[in-house]
C-alpha cells in the first residue's frame, strides 16, 4: 500500500446469504469511500489486493457466502474505517432478520 500513516486490518467471513451482491457491494464501497485512507480487500487469501472503493472491483471479485475477506486500511482514520466496515458486516448490511452473529475472524 502506498499511503503513509496508521494501518488497521480485519479478516471477515462472508455470511450474507448470497455474498456481496449488488446492494451490499454498493453499501460497502460507499462506506469505504467515506474515509480518507486507502482501503483494500483480498478474497480467500488470493494474494490479489483490490481497491475497496471501486464498485467495479468489488462486484468483479464475485465474493460469495463462505468466502474469507481480508480488509486493510492505511492512512488517516484507518482504524475508524475498519471499525465501520466491521459494523456494516455485523448488521448484515442492514437487511431485515439480521442476527448478531460474529463475522470477525481476527487479523
Amino acid at each position: 500500500m502506498s499511503s503513509p500513516g496508521p494501518a488497521a486490518s480485519v479478516e471477515l467471513l462472508i455470511t450474507h446469504g448470497v455474498g456481496l451482491h449488488a446492494r451490499p457491494s454498493v453499501l460497502f464501497t460507499r462506506l469505504a469511500k467515506s474515509f480518507p485512507c486507502t482501503i483494500e480487500i483480498e478474497v480467500n487469501r488470493s494474494g490479489q489486493w483490490l481497491n475497496a472503493k471501486s464498485i467495479v472491483k468489488v462486484m468483479g471479485a464475485r465474493i460469495r457466502k463462505g468466502s474469507t475477506l481480508r480488509i486493510r486500511a492505511q492512512g488517516l482514520k484507518a482504524q475508524e474505517a475498519i471499525e465501520g466496515i466491521e459494523a456494516l458486516f455485523a448488521s448484515d448490511f442492514g437487511e431485515p432478520g439480521a442476527d448478531e452473529r460474529s463475522h470477525v475472524r481476527g487479523a
